[in-house]
């Protein structure tokens, strides 16, 4: 009777133990905890690891949210510049010495004999920043330009349409002698000679890569090329005129294409021994000392220079060589005339000039290319027919000349989107 009993009260016991677990449990149960990791693990890919999570303890292991993944800061071109080296002008009897006292390294002398001037390009100290580099080497000679050695990039991109150069400004198609003994200097990236557009034409290349590098690819210096003295039928503004193509862009190390300034300062000085009346200039980058110092001593020697206003689609970072005071800014204008929604803006812009959406010669055809790259070549071609019927050559001068020939678009007067408006010249050919 007492095992009975004894048997009773245990299985009470288990009964009522059961009971109050299960009320304990309705009423702490870790309710949002379990929301959150079902939640959670919803959002996974593996639906098994999901369930897996869902089943596990009322009390497990918190799980830290994931990161987001952090976006590189955007680098504009005028930011570019090639790691660990310098250029210095004109450095004055010993630099090369006293460079290597505090740890850099001349590994380039460019003689630019037709601008007299002389360019070190200098290797910085291993591990040193270039701003830091530069502020070194600046202390020890003061007064001379030492800077970065900036690179740069074209002013272009691939669009979907089929208009060339002269429609698209409105212009009849050329004559084949039109432009006829003019000399139009190009400093870009390589352009196809062999291009139907270009086959036959007056165009005489020469890179100044570096020779341990490959030059870029030719698609965007093509297309200029092509606009500015391709055949009449390929829309060639003057097709007549004789074209000095130069390359300044190169693959570096890491496969990257990049417009060495270096490049561009020897392509200047082949400008100044050809001759050259007009200058295109159809790529963009950042200020530099010694740049700027070459298209001073470039102006002197009677270069007319004209440069992409930039696609950066910003109103507080100029674009050179087009905001040097000795440059003519080019801005891009869509077949409705409205801006180019890339287009840089800001006080250094002169002109406006079809841009958006032309058809040009790249190697193996043809694309549809947009940008201040491509407004460019219609104000080289103007100012090119203004000098030849003997205009004068000052930036001044041609500004003031071209100005009072245009459609103001914007606000009344020069304004910083349009500059003086778009030219309503048109070249006149026998």
């Amino acid at each position: 009777m007492k095992k009975l009993v004894v048997s009773l009260a245990a299985v009470l016991a288990i009964a009522v133990g059961t009971w109050l677990s299960v009320v304990l449990w309705q009423t702490y149960r870790p309710t949002d905890r379990s929301a959150d990791i079902v939640s959670a693990g919803a959002e996974l890919a593996d639906r098994g690891a999901a369930s897996s999570l869902a089943t596990q303890s009322a009390k497990p292991e918190p799980r830290p949210a994931p990161k987001p993944a952090l976006r590189p800061a955007p680098v504009f071109p005028d930011e570019l510049v090639v790691l660990g080296e310098l250029l210095v002008a004109d450095p004055p009897e010993g630099f090369a010495r006293g460079a290597r006292q505090l740890g850099f390294e001349v590994i380039e002398v460019v003689e630019l004999r037709q601008l007299e001037m002389a360019v070190y390009r200098v290797a910085t100290p291993p591990g040193m920043e270039v701003s830091e580099a530069r502020k070194k080497l600046a202390a020890r000679f003061p007064g001379i330009a030492i800077d970065s050695h900036r690179a740069f990039e074209t002013q272009g991109v691939k669009e979907y349409g089929k208009q060339t150069a002269r429609p698209m400004a409105g212009w009849p198609q050329a004559t084949a002698t039109c432009g006829a003994g003019m000399r139009i200097g190009q400093i870009d990236s390589p352009v196809d000679t062999s291009h139907p557009a270009l086959k036959g034409q007056r165009v005489e290349f020469k890179s100044f890569h570096k020779e341990s590098r490959k030059p870029g690819p030719a698609d965007h210096g093509t297309a200029v090329a092509a606009m500015l003295v391709g055949k009449p039928n390929w829309g060639g503004l003057l097709p007549g005129a004789e074209l000095f193509a130069a390359n300044m862009f190169e693959v570096n190390e890491t496969g990257k294409v990049i417009g060495s300034g270096m490049g561009l300062l020897r392509a200047i000085d082949w400008m100044a021994q050809k001759k050259i009346q007009v200058v295109n200039m159809s790529v963009a980058g950042g200020d530099n000392k010694v740049v700027r110092k070459a298209f001073k001593l470039a102006r002197k020697k009677g270069l007319v220079l004209v440069a992409a206003a930039g696609n950066w689609g910003s109103a507080k970072r100029p674009a050179y060589p087009a905001a040097y005071g000795d440059v003519i800014a080019v801005t891009a204008l869509d077949k409705k005339r409205k801006i180019y929604k890339k287009a840089n803006s800001g006080a250094y812009i002169d002109f406006a000039a079809p841009g958006v959406k032309i058809y040009a010669a790249v190697p193996r055809g043809g694309r549809v290319m947009s940008g201040t790259s491509f407004a460019t070549p219609y104000i080289t071609v103007l100012l090119a027919m203004s000098i030849e019927a003997g205009a004068p050559t000052s930036p001044t001068a041609l500004r003031e000349m071209l100005s009072g020939r245009v459609l103001d678009l914007g606000n009344p007067g020069r304004d910083d989107v349009f500059g003086h408006g778009v030219v309503k010249l048109r070249p006149k050919c026998q």
